[in-house]
């Protein structure tokens, strides 16, 4: 009875209980982030082809997001149900998801491996490489493939963590893999004089030391769910539960994937190397700049879904509108930023003044309206929540496949328009997407729980 009591989010403010995980959390994502962003910083700084390096990361950016992808597919599939389980009381159940959530992020782990060893030549020129950016993009790549499987547990598994209400434990599990990064890049880089192997074997001994953290903690006394070997016999319902929940991070991961090969491939063609350099460092500032958000509606799915297996809707719709109206702020204020200061931003990852003077105006057009991003996420946040995957799935394909695919790859014939066709095709996603998804949320999640609520307390 003590363990269900236990970080109880049906108790107390709503608010408090987002926060109290949404702070160690968002430090925890920002924190993540810059396993990749020092990177792509130091290699900025190398002597000699530092411009060719961080090019090649770029290139390599769609394998590390497939990579991502799978360990959403069954970190964020299996977390909100395992809230949804605890919320109900049920603590086997919410361990035997988690359990067969390991296996698979291990299975596939493996599998990723093996099939981007063999395929990352033909793969790398399909998105984009050229002969001057091969050998870059396979030095970093080469490495963390063969690291992969602890990225899938470092990501994948600390949403278990974060999930039972251990905001700062979450935080701690990057944090001791950021801080070795830091100290570890340096050294390769110039120290050892490996250049961009010595980034990505930085990145991968990192990450090995979070998984190491991650499994401590879960298999330990403090954990209210434990990954136990009895737990981890993969059994196809619970899979299909999983995989089934866990498809919108999946598909919002291999859409971005599929973005990032397509922009890149056309910014080959309309503008070369550089283009697809200044790509990278946009990027780079994306996966900085929308880590709040991602922290406080990532937060907010444990909140959401464990009052809603304890029928208490009012709190649900509490911490919906919460969740929307702080990302609706905070990225109007990131935009700001970015617009007014394009120069400086750019300056952190590159001092090459033909990549920063083409940079300006594409980071401009890329980042107009970024506010409206924020509906997607917070809208997509609701229905993984509340378990409705196939809304979750609709709207991550419709913006990114349906949407900016499609414009990416014509709006640059169109009006001579080149690379700025593919800048201006996010914006345009946003704006549309976004409006559809929260809207939808909002006419249909919305009124259900209002409904739902009125009948309780008939």
């Amino acid at each position: 009875m003590a363990e269900e009591m236990r970080n109880d989010f049906s108790k107390g403010s709503v608010v408090k209980n987002i926060l109290n995980l949404a702070v160690p959390m968002t430090l925890a994502q920002l924190i993540n982030v810059l396993y990749n962003i020092v990177d792509r910083i130091y290699i900025g700084r190398i002597p000699e082809h530092a411009t060719l390096s961080l090019t090649g990361i770029g290139l390599s950016l769609p394998m590390i997001t497939m990579v991502t992808a799978f360990a959403n597919l069954f970190g964020m599939g299996g977390a909100p149900l395992c809230s949804i389980e605890r919320g109900r009381g049920n603590l086997k159940e919410a361990e035997k998801i988690m359990g067969n959530s390991f296996s698979m992020m291990m299975i596939f782990g493996v599998v990723l491996t093996v099939f981007g060893l063999i395929f990352k030549k033909p793969l790398l020129y399909a998105f984009g490489a050229s002969d001057a950016t091969w050998p870059f993009a396979d030095a970093y790549i080469t490495i963390y493939l063969l690291g992969s499987i602890f990225v899938m547990t470092g990501l994948g598994m600390n949403s278990f963590i974060n999930s039972q209400g251990f905001g700062r434990i979450g935080m701690c599990t990057v944090l001791l893999g950021a801080v070795a990064n830091l100290v570890l890049d340096p050294i390769f880089i110039f120290g050892l004089n490996m250049g961009i192997q010595g980034a990505a074997l930085a990145t991968v001994i990192s990450q090995a030391l979070s998984a190491a953290w991650i499994l401590w903690f879960l298999t330990g006394k403090r954990a209210i769910l434990k990954l136990k070997l009895s737990c981890m016999r993969p059994e196809l319902g619970r899979i299909k539960e999983i995989t089934a929940l866990g498809m919108s991070g999946f598909t919002m991961a291999i859409t971005n994937c599929t973005v990032q090969i397509v922009c890149n491939a056309t910014l080959q063609v309309y503008g070369g190397d550089l283009y697809v350099g200044i790509m990278t460092v946009i990027n780079s500032l994306r996966e900085v700049a929308i880590m709040p958000v991602h922290g406080v509606t990532n937060s907010a799915q444990p909140v959401m879904g464990f009052n809603y297996g304890a029928k208490e809707y009012g709190r649900v719709k509490q911490a919906i509108l919460f969740t929307s109206i702080f990302s609706i702020f905070y990225t109007t204020l990131a935009w700001a930023l970015l617009h007014g200061f394009p120069e400086f931003f750019i300056r952190m990852f590159n001092q090459d003044q033909a990549l920063i003077e083409a940079g300006v105006p594409a980071l401009r057009l890329y980042f107009f309206g970024f506010f409206m991003m924020s509906l997607q996420f917070a809208g997509q946040a609701v229905f993984v929540a509340l378990g409705k995957s196939k809304q979750a799935v609709f709207f991550s394909i419709f913006r990114k496949v349906v949407i900016v695919t499609p414009l990416t790859l014509f709006l640059p014939s169109l009006f001579h328009m080149g690379t700025d066709g593919v800048f201006i095709a996010e914006p345009i996603s946003n704006f549309v997407g976004g409006a559809a998804c929260f809207g939808t949320m909002m006419f249909t999640v919305w009124r259900e729980l209002t409904r739902k609520q009125h009948n309780l307390e008939l």
